[in-house]
């Protein structure tokens, strides 16, 4: 019985110079590629083009790339056999192109760091033309494994164009560095401004609390105006006290709903020694909501307070109008 036959696989091939180095020189950028098994590579188009100046990658390729020279992606890993690489990047239709197609781009790009590039390749067929060939020089240092390729020099112009480039790219991420530190810089200064503006306003807070409390304290010791008995005070109706609360009060119904009921009896009594249950009977509002209300008509100087009574009632006068 005949064991099946086994498909041959491509031969391995060895660039002359390395793959990543000459694209760099070519193209001034790391492209992303893929490599099949018999080392031929693939680079999506769209990566060259944009690296290139190529606006328009698609116009791109049919004025520069010959179909022989550009696939799709799930073409050319299909033809090994191979998956399409994961990634959302990796499309099925991604438009590729392989070495000679990059180089067409390259030669087509007007752009000044492709010159030195496409000025070598001009030597090389130059001296093709002129010699019959172009060689590479042998590296001074060979692989000392039995079998491994020969190992050439990089074309000085290669070689140059690789060093300009990281010589730009090493002053490109100074210049980047320099402005992310001079950012970080007047973020700190910005935030200092802020951290000093929050401690002035916190200050002028508690100075206005210090104030207050002292007002209220001065209120409490001053004693009140005596009266004859049965003769009515003159001085603000329960009218005019609401008018000058609403002018002063942008607040909830509930708040008002409080107002309503206590500003007759400040008017009339001259202060309010209601126990905050009685008022909430009154109001139809929780004890805890009717505390609220007159914490807020204290804010806004409408009432303030003179203690509490010997019940546990608090006491509140009218405020300053």
């Amino acid at each position: 019985m005949n064991e099946p036959s086994k498909k041959p696989q491509p031969a391995q091939r060895h660039g002359a110079i390395d793959i990543s180095d000459f694209v760099y020189a070519a193209t001034g950028s790391r492209i992303r590629r893929l490599t099949m098994p018999d080392g031929t590579h693939w680079f999506p188009a769209v990566d060259v083009c944009k690296r290139l100046g190529h606006s328009n990658s698609r116009q791109a390729l049919s004025d520069h790339v010959p179909d022989g020279h550009r696939e799709i992606l799930e073409t050319v890993t299909g033809t090994y056999g191979l998956s399409v690489p994961a990634g959302r990047e990796w499309r099925r239709d991604l438009n590729l192109i392989d070495l000679q197609g990059l180089i067409l781009l390259v030669n087509a790009c007007t752009k000044a760091a492709c010159a030195p590039f496409r000025q070598w390749v001009a030597e090389v067929i130059e001296a093709v033309q002129r010699e019959g060939s172009y060689t590479l020089a042998e590296a001074e240092v060979q692989p000392a494994a039995p079998g491994a390729p020969i190992a050439y020099a990089m074309p000085e112009q290669v070689a140059d164009a690789i060093v300009r480039l990281e010589a730009h790219n090493l002053q490109v991420d100074e210049e980047i560095a320099s402005a992310q530190r001079e950012s970080l810089a007047v973020q700190k200064e910005m935030l200092a401004a802020q951290h000093a503006t929050l401690a002035a306003q916190q200050a002028i807070a508690q100075a206005m609390g210090r104030i207050a409390d002292r007002l209220d304290t001065l209120a409490l010791q001053s004693p009140a105006p005596a009266r004859a008995p049965g003769v009515r005070p003159t001085g603000p109706t329960t009218e005019s006290v609401l008018a000058d609360w609403r002018q002063r009060l942008s607040v909830t119904g509930d708040v008002w709903t409080v107002a309503v009921v206590i500003a007759p009896v400040l008017v009339e009594e001259g202060e309010l020694r209601q126990p905050l249950e009685s008022i909430a009977a009154r109001t139809g509002l929780p004890v805890r909501r009717v505390n609220e209300c007159l914490r807020m008509l204290r804010k806004h100087a409408c009432i303030r307070s003179r203690g509490a009574a010997k019940d546990g009632a608090p006491v509140y006068v009218l405020g300053q109008a």
